[in-house]
């Protein structure tokens, strides 16, 4: 559908992007994930012709269009702050990519329509100037203009990062849906790690201008190709020398030499050790309590390590309670020092 072949990005001496090479696939939603300034959003931009790569080649369904102007790209673009026109109706917002493109006015009516319905927006709320909205409806808005126009993909700066928590997870929920709906190739960037693994068919991780890891949410997550990705992906404990020797003394066959991690949800509390499993003493030292889950910090000697344990509401454990820990050595991460 669309790929990046190669593509470098220098502002002056400054290198934004080194080499980015990517490839969307048709239907896809695929995520830009990474921390701020590390060329997301540059590549986002670069896709939709806010900015000419200094090299490389952006390629869509089999044509060049590295240098072809926005206008003709047949992209369309959600803005992170929507970038709707405050005065103007819901309806003209909407219906502003129609007019640039000369439709005739019933075809005009009949397609905002059509999209307005398919975004949860009323007809009374068509009539309202934009800055009657709420958040939540100006992003549906935003939306809806840039699907209006029926573009081959449609591309997302951080479309949720302006609104609540609450709302964000609801429309994360809805964007989804919606995506699956319409079976548009979207592209959509953020540094919400959650929101990432939540959307995307597959995520790009982005770091200092290089991606780092291209894969499932279950890949980056479960198995993360670098250090940075495994860091920057959810929470992990990073196992101290000590603990790691400790499980090689045991037969476990993990280097003491590497960085080695854990995800929390994979260390267990309290149950017998299999024949592969290595146990520790511990004690509580701390809890977070979320409601689906408690989250634990265990003191095990050497160092502490965070557990998440599913809440059954019977089966909580008190600061300061003695209790044993379990790692399976075969859910360790380890990559080199």
């Amino acid at each position: 559908m669309i790929k990046l072949n190669n593509i470098v990005v220098q502002f002056d001496d400054f290198t934004a992007l080194h080499g980015i090479n990517v490839h969307v696939k048709e239907g896809e939603f695929f995520t830009f994930l990474g921390p701020s300034g590390c060329g997301k959003t540059t590549t986002l931009r670069t896709i939709t012709g806010f900015i000419e790569p200094t090299s490389g080649q952006v390629v869509m369904k089999d044509k060049d269009i590295t240098h072809v102007p926005i206008e003709d790209r047949d992209i369309g673009i959600v803005f992170q702050s929507y970038a709707l026109f405050p005065t103007m109706t819901v309806r003209d917002n909407i219906a502003f990519g129609l007019k640039i493109k000369k439709m005739k006015k019933p075809e005009i009516d009949r397609k905002v329509r059509e999209i307005a319905s398919k975004v949860d927006l009323s007809e009374e709320q068509l009539a309202k100037a934009v800055s009657q909205l709420s958040g939540g409806q100006q992003q549906r808005v935003a939306i809806a203009r840039a699907l209006v126009t029926d573009p081959a993909i449609i591309c997302m700066d951080e479309p949720l990062s302006n609104l609540d928590a609450k709302l964000r997870v609801q429309l994360r929920n809805e964007l989804k849906k919606m995506q699956k709906d319409f079976g548009i190739t979207t592209i959509y960037v953020t540094h919400d790690q959650e929101e990432a693994l939540t959307l995307s068919d597959r995520i790009a991780v982005f770091n200092k201008g290089v991606i780092e890891q291209i894969g499932t949410p279950n890949e980056v997550y479960n198995h993360s190709a670098t250090e940075f990705v495994c860091n920057f992906i959810g929470d992990i404990n990073f196992l101290c020398p000590e603990v790691v020797k400790k499980l090689a003394d045991q037969g476990a066959k993990v280097d003491p030499a590497n960085h080695n991690y854990i995800r929390l949800e994979r260390v267990h509390v309290n149950t017998e050790p299999l024949q592969s499993q290595v146990s520790f003493e511990g004690k509580v030292e701390s809890r977070e309590y979320y409601g689906l889950y408690i989250k634990y910090v265990i003191d095990i000697g050497p160092q502490m390590i965070k557990v998440i344990e599913k809440n059954d509401g019977v089966r909580i454990y008190e600061e300061g309670q003695p209790l044993k820990v379990v790692i399976d050595p075969v859910d360790i991460m380890a990559y080199p020092a």
